[in-house]
């Protein structure tokens, strides 16, 4: 939303015709753009020649020289007090105007910005310190934000103050959630807390900071009272990871039960309860002790017999490897080989898979790419022979920030999981990525599990953000392990147990009688056969709303789901083509019908809430009932949507829950979808043809049936003979276009 006084402020940024002082957008927005313009707008003011975004050292130290330790009203600088007022506009105080003093309004909002960020009782007074005029020139918020708690604010407020006065300590948001200059905050207070001078001290958990760790006696119930700042930063810490524990200074009971279960849940081993170096580190950098042993690896390297044998000696039970090499020029060959799944289960050893193909650049993530992907992935992990049930972890090998996640890699895992789940769902769907990927994943619902890139430290992904809660693999350190020609470099990965990998392996090889993707060339020559055959055989009355040539271009359109779905279930994509094509015919009659059945499920869904709460009299049914119909591009009814399925569920073609065909809510929420969405419409196509071909007793395979077993499994599409001889002819002329391409 615009703010009057931000616009006040972008134009006062907007008065400067100065270079390296860029001129913004006059909106009523804060961004970091106006934040840089502003810190640029003051190291002007300062005499500062090269201006730049950073409000660094030379900054601080030129406003301290310049105004000593605060700027107040006596102060006499007008454009740095209109500096100050844009950027109290900006964190949305009130600036007191725009006229250039330091007025009663102005202090009293230092001082209320102060307080808010906890540094009031350092920082005491009106008056604007260096730092916090740092501060101030940030997007950092220093009131609740989101999903911010009061409590971790209250410690962000607590560091603040406790600590603003060091060096190297910079104020930290206080908004109520754990990010990365939090946790660099926290270790920062660590590191004074360990006796760290100014000039050692860096908010990096380095070797210095693991050593001091160590060097304090281990925090346990009822620590001593000189240990008080430790276990209140060890409280931080476990509130920040997301743990419910009092920030009060004492080691309690309660403490200790919480530390057992987030030792248990990070797969810290033994549970002891106390604050020991391991439970430290894996509460203030993401890899937790890298040195701790692991269970699981991942590598892109062969495992023979003999490396098999190396990794099970050394303790590891679980192995993740790739289903496919790299699409890139000269990838390495580290997808799994033949004969090593077997090498890997007869060494002692148990698989999960990994799908990566070029999961290192942001420009690869859409929901097309990971359509594609779907279908890739489920015939590679088939062609391995893991089994329904497996899960893939599909890679996210970058550090995407927030706004890529949500741009990005959020519509690539709908794709993805959209495409999976048309397929039949027999593959889970996982993720290799940071934390913060992982963890927005699995809140969309998305993933059912992570296997967590926590040996990237740096990425702004990992920092700042918790162990998932879905994890399954957590990837620490990079080691060697055997020799000679059980030699192997892997990743140690810390196991969850949520995913125990595979043992049991049913190869399906390549099947070369599947179709695949229509030649888009042969696109005219299609379109002119079918209309060829409507007009020669008096068939013009099919269409009314719709021309032969729109069906056919929606049909080829939808081209990669017909194919994948053809493949997944291994059936010609001429029946799916052939009854897509027709029922895409527009009926003057279908929208008419739809309206009435939408107010039939208004209707249900009124009358269940006032039978919640009867208060008045109930909702009135609609003068006309109708309680299902024939919708979207294949006019597929809700009732047949869910008996299709439901056949496919029990026959162990798909997985998914058994609905009940007359359950109102469970029919409008397949009806909806094979309205509105066409994808899961023409998804269902596959799935009538099975149930059909049970139901009329055609057994034979899928890709070898009769002219009779056609026409018999389409007519059951639609309940009439002739229906299905139509059909037939439509499936017979899309079936001499499909067999030229697939060869």
């Amino acid at each position: 939303m615009a703010d009057e006084m931000v616009e006040l402020a972008q134009r006062f940024i907007n008065s400067y015709n100065v270079s390296g002082i860029p001129k913004v957008e006059v909106n009523g927005r804060t961004s970091w753009t106006v934040m840089y313009a502003l810190t640029r707008a003051l190291q002007y003011e300062l005499g500062i020649t090269s201006l730049s975004d950073s409000f660094g050292p030379t900054t601080l130290s030129t406003l301290q020289s310049r105004f000593g330790p605060q700027i107040d009203d006596l102060t006499r600088h007008g454009n740095v007090y209109r500096i100050i007022q844009s950027g109290l506009y900006c964190k949305g105080y009130d600036g007191g105007g725009m006229d250039g003093t330091y007025n009663g309004r102005t202090a009293d909002s230092v001082a209320e910005l102060k307080s808010n960020m906890g540094v009031g009782g350092a920082y005491p007074g009106s008056g604007l310190q260096p730092k916090v005029f740092k501060a101030l020139l940030t997007m950092d918020p220093y009131v609740r934000v989101g999903n911010g708690t009061e409590q971790v604010r209250r410690i962000q407020q607590w560091l603040n103050g406790r600590y603003v006065q060091r060096r190297e300590f910079f104020i930290c948001p206080a908004d109520g959630n754990f990010s990365r200059d939090v946790q660099k905050a926290l270790v920062f207070a660590l590191q004074y807390e360990i006796g760290m001078s100014d000039d050692v001290a860096n908010g990096r958990f380095g070797p210095g900071t693991q050593d001091g760790i160590r060097a304090q006696a281990m925090l346990g119930q009822g620590s001593a009272d000189g240990a008080k700042q430790f276990v209140h930063l060890f409280q931080a810490a476990m509130r920040f990871n997301g743990w419910d524990v009092a920030f009060d200074g004492f080691y309690s009971g309660s403490l200790l039960s919480t530390v057992v279960d987030f030792q248990r849940f990070a797969q810290l081993l033994p549970t002891t309860g106390t604050a020991d170096f391991r439970t430290w580190a894996s509460l203030l950098v993401s890899t937790g002790d890298p040195s701790r042993p692991g269970t699981a690896a991942d590598c892109i390297t062969e495992i023979t017999p003999a490396r098999a044998q190396a990794l099970r000696a050394a303790g590891y039970t679980t192995v993740g490897r790739y289903l496919t090499n790299a699409n890139v020029t000269n990838p390495k060959n580290k997808k799994i080989q033949p004969g090593e799944l077997a090498n890997i289960v007869a060494g002692g050893l148990s698989v999960f898979p990994i799908y990566q193909t070029n999961g290192g650049d942001p420009e690869y993530f859409n929901a097309q790419q990971g359509a594609t992907d779907a279908l890739a992935a489920l015939e590679a992990a088939r062609g391995h022979g893991f089994r329904a049930g497996t899960t893939i972890y599909f890679s996210v090998d970058y550090d995407a920030v927030d706004e890529e996640i949500t741009s990005r890699v959020i519509p690539h895992f709908r794709g993805l999981t959209g495409r999976m789940a048309a397929y039949g769902s027999e593959y889970r769907v996982g993720v290799y990525a940071p934390r913060n990927i992982c963890s927005r994943l699995a809140k969309a619902g998305l993933t059912t599990a992570s296997f967590v890139s926590d040996m990237s430290t740096g990425y702004s992904g990992n920092l700042g953000f918790p162990l998932p809660k879905d994890w399954a693999f957590d990837q620490i350190a990079t080691i060697t392990v055997g020799s000679g020609t059980g030699f192997i470099e892997i990743d140690k990965d810390v196991a969850s147990g949520r995913d125990t990998g595979q043992t049991q392996f049913t190869p399906r090889g390549p099947d070369t009688a599947l179709d695949v993707p229509f030649d888009m060339s042969l696109r005219n020559s299609l379109t002119s056969g079918l209309v060829k055959y409507i007009v020669a055989n008096g068939h013009d009355d099919w269409y009314r709303d719709r021309t032969p040539e729109e069906c056919v271009a929606k049909v080829l359109d939808m081209d990669p789901l017909i194919t994948g779905l053809a493949r997944s279930f291994r059936m010609r994509k001429s029946l799916i083509q052939a009854v897509a094509f027709w029922e895409y015919q527009a009926d003057f009659t279908d929208e008419a019908v739809d309206v009435l059945v939408a107010a039939y499920f208004n209707w249900e869904e009124a009358q269940a809430a006032w039978e919640q709460n009867p208060v008045g009299e109930p909702p009135t049914p609609p003068a006309v009932i109708k309680d299902d119909s024939s919708t979207g591009v294949a006019q597929i009814f809700g009732r047949t949507g869910i008996k299709a399925r439901n056949h496919c569920i029990r026959a162990g073609v798909i997985s998914g829950p058994i609905q009940d065909t007359e359950d109102w809510r469970a029919r409008r929420a397949v009806w909806d979808q094979l309205r509105n969405d066409d994808d899961y419409n023409v998804s269902t196509v596959p799935l009538i043809h099975i149930w059909s071909a049970a139901v009329t007793g055609v057994t034979a395979d899928r890709l070898s049936y009769s002219d009779a077993d056609i026409v018999t499994v389409l007519a059951q599409y639609n309940g009439a003979d002739e229906y299905g001889r139509r059909a037939r002819d439509l499936y017979n002329i899309f079936e001499a276009y499909n067999a030229v391409v697939r060869g």
